[in-house]
Order: structure tokens, then C-alpha cells, then sequence
């Protein structure tokens, strides 16, 4: 009987391949999620739509990966995570480059939710492919990493987006963006090696229904996935509205400048990778409540109605979320006692239900009351919500029985 799969270490090649692959796959998604944040204003001048409707633009896609992201770790217990990963990747891309040719509001929103039904695969799975092909005490950095994709995905689509749509209209602007999507799909496709650690027997030990359900019984599990929502919800929604407040008195920056201010994901690259390698030295609650800590700060700073320390507030609130959101996610997979596909999906489909819950319901917020009141209540969300972490990864987890045997091992 061969020895149980170990992972790769870092150091290695396949670990290297593995980490950039997932990188790319990251990037090649989030790029064509969020490139429709850059250009809402653009969106509602163009449709005569309102700011909350416009919104909608970047729901549409959010609201279609929530709902694939169990179909998707369903058919990648049969056919393979890569597989899976790369199928997605292929139909998602061919639908982006169609969505500027829609000649109506409702069939650009259409066209782009099965953008986001095609895309689900990346979300549904990375987390539970970097489990089973790599070494347990690298699986939060390389984690960590690929969340780095994400955001870097999402500045660089909201970066090409934004001025263009000024320059030469929003569908040239999200066109380029597609094709910078086929680009980084095609890098997934080259770069990533041959699993190794999946295990079509193993992933389909328990039935389809009992994966779930276990995950929906455990309130550890329960709790990532809570947190989650309100985490990416709130970050949703600042960044969905920041740029109308921008636009609007007393400010008046032009709207081309504003797209720069996405800029400030950087530091949400820099703070993912350094979550990753602080859960190493002092466990999971201590980011995610500091990360919490760190949101409630940018929020305030926000709230100042000064540009260059609400620029400040952004870098701040950025920094904040993308602590706490790679550590939950990391955790949605390591800890999952059987179906590890089955719960990283499910963290993502609660966090992308957060950002399209919260970015089009705080428009409405946004139109009604204005930014001030947004802001109490995006920190009302986090002042309920470090708590709730505190229970849930600090006393609930001490509490839990260790993780067994069968799904919840490398074999899964």
C-alpha cells in the first residue's frame, strides 16, 4: 500500500507551479468580476439607470458565482479539480468577450451572470485543491497567495476598465478586460501540473447532500462562512459607493481619477500574504479580529471628508479586510471534517453573497441617506461580526473534537 500523499513543500517545483497557477487562475477571475465596478458611472449615464441599478452590473456576476459553486464542486468530484478549474476558466472568458456587444441593460446584466456561473469552478475549489496538493503547513501561504491573484485581478480589471470607459466608452474598456482574462487563462492552462492528491474515490465517500450538511451542522464551519458574508459585503459595498461620494460635492474629482483610487488593493495584496504567514506563528483569530480592528479604523477615516484621508481610510479598510478574509477562507478548507470541496464552496458562495447582497442594497442606503449613514452601518457589521469570531474560532474551536479520518484527510 503506497505511503499517504504528503503535499509538496515549498521549495519544489510542482509547489511553485501549483502556487503561480492558482495565482493566475485567481487573477483571470476576478479580473472579469470586478472590471464593472469601474465603470458604474459610466453604466448609468450610459442606460439612464440609477446608482443602485447600476450596481446591479457587478451583482449579476457575484450572484452567479454564489449559485455555481455547488454545482461546481459537485462535478469536480467527478472529473477533477484542474479539470474542472480549466473548463470554467474556458467558458467564462468566450462569455466576457460577448458581454460588450449587448445592446441592453438587461441582456449585459444577463450575459454577465453566466460569466459568473461560468467562473464559479476558481472560487469553488482552490482552497480544496491547495489542500489536497500541498503540504499542510504551507496551505494558508500558498492560500494567501492566491487571494493576492484576487486582488490583483480586481485592481488591474478596475484599472484598465475605469479610464478607458472615460476615453472610449465602458464596452471597449470591459473588452479589454476580457482579453486580459483570456491571457491569464491561458497561463492556468500551461502552468498547473497534474493532481495528485485528489481522489475520485475518496471525494465521493459520502453522498453529495450529507457534505453539505455537515458542513451546515458544524458551527465552527458555520461561523467562516458568516464571517465571510461580512466581511466581503462590507468590503463590497465601500468600494461600489466610495467613487460616487467621490464624484459628488464637496470633492468633484473627475471620474477617471477615481478609478485610480483601486490602486489601494495593493495594500490588500501585501496584508493577504502577510495573514497567511502570521496564522503560522499565532493561529487564526488573532488576524481575523485584528483584521476586523483594522476595517473599523478605515471605516472612521472614511467617514472624514477630507480627499486625501479618505484615500488614506480606503488603503486602511483595504488592509484590514484582506487580514481577516484569506485567513476564513484558508480555514473553510483545512478544517472541514468531510466534502473539503463541498466547504470552501460554501465560504465562497457566503462571501459572494455578501458582496452582491450588500453592494446593491447599500445603494439604496446610498441614495436614500448618503454616505455618512453607510459608513454606521458597514461598522455595524463589523462590530457585530469580531465577536461572533471570537466564539466561533476561539471557544467553539478549542471545543471541537480533532478533524477525523476520510474526507477531512489529505484524501480528500
Amino acid at each position: 500500500m503506497p505511503p499517504p500523499w504528503r503535499g509538496f513543500e515549498r521549495g519544489e517545483r510542482e509547489y511553485r507551479r501549483i502556487v503561480v497557477a492558482l495565482f493566475a487562475a485567481g487573477f483571470a477571475t476576478f479580473v472579469q468580476v470586478f472590471d464593472a465596478q469601474a465603470v458604474l458611472p459610466s453604466v448609468r449615464a450610459d442606460f439612464g439607470v440609477s446608482t443602485a441599478q447600476s450596481a446591479l452590473m457587478v451583482s449579476a456576476t457575484t450572484i452567479g458565482l454564489a449559485l455555481s459553486v455547488l454545482p461546481w464542486s459537485w462535478l469536480a468530484d467527478r472529473i477533477g479539480r484542474t479539470t474542472a478549474m480549466r473548463l470554467s476558466l474556458t467558458v467564462a472568458t468566450a462569455l466576457s468577450l460577448l458581454v460588450p456587444a449587448m445592446p441592453g441593460y438587461e441582456e449585459v446584466l444577463a450575459l454577465r451572470l453566466l460569466v459568473g456561473v461560468a467562473l464559479g469552478a476558481v472560487p469553488a475549489l482552490a482552497v480544496a485543491y491547495l489542500a489536497e496538493e500541498l503540504h499542510v503547513s504551507w496551505v494558508a501561504v500558498a492560500a494567501a497567495t492566491y487571494v493576492s491573484g484576487n486582488t490583483i485581478g480586481g485592481i488591474v480589471g478596475r484599472l484598465v476598465a475605469g479610464p478607458l470607459s472615460e476615453t472610449v466608452g465602458w464596452r471597449l474598456g470591459t473588452l479589454a478586460v476580457a482579453l486580459i482574462g483570456v491571457i491569464a487563462a491561458v497561463a492556468f492552462w500551461v502552468l498547473v501540473p497534474p493532481a495528485r492528491g485528489f481522489s475520485r474515490q475518496a471525494a465521493g465517500a459520502h453522498p453529495f447532500v450529507r457534505r453539505v450538511l455537515t458542513q451546515l451542522g458544524d458551527p465552527v464551519m458555520v461561523t467562516l462562512y458568516v464571517l465571510g458574508f461580512a466581511i466581503m459585503g462590507t468590503f463590497a459595498a465601500v468600494y461600489n459607493y466610495l467613487g460616487f461620494h467621490l464624484i459628488g460635492p464637496p470633492f468633484g474629482v473627475p471620474e477617471v481619477l477615481v478609478s485610480l483610487l483601486f490602486v489601494a488593493y495593493l495594500a490588500g495584496t501585501a496584508a493577504s500574504r502577510m495573514a497567511g504567514a502570521l496564522v503560522r506563528r499565532v493561529g487564526p483569530l488573532v488576524p481575523v479580529l485584528g483584521g476586523f480592528g483594522v476595517m473599523l479604523a478605515g471605516l472612521g477615516l472614511l467617514a472624514v471628508p477630507v480627499l486625501w484621508v479618505e484615500i488614506v481610510g480606503l488603503v486602511v479598510f483595504t488592509v484590514g479586510t484582506f487580514t481577516a478574509h484569506p485567513v476564513a477562507s484558508g480555514l473553510s478548507g483545512q478544517l472541514a471534517r468531510i466534502g473539503r470541496a463541498q466547504s470552501t464552496a460554501l465560504y465562497q458562495l457566503a462571501w459572494l453573497a455578501g458582496t452582491a447582497f450588500f453592494g446593491w442594497a447599500i445603494g439604496l442606503v446610498f441614495d436614500a441617506d448618503g454616505w455618512g449613514i453607510v459608513l454606521l452601518v458597514l461598522a455595524g457589521v463589523c462590530v457585530v461580526s469580531a465577536p461572533l469570531a471570537a466564539v466561533g474560532l476561539g471557544v467553539l474551536l478549542r471545543r471541537r473534537s480533532p478533524v477525523g479520518g476520510g474526507e477531512g484527510s489529505r484524501d480528500d
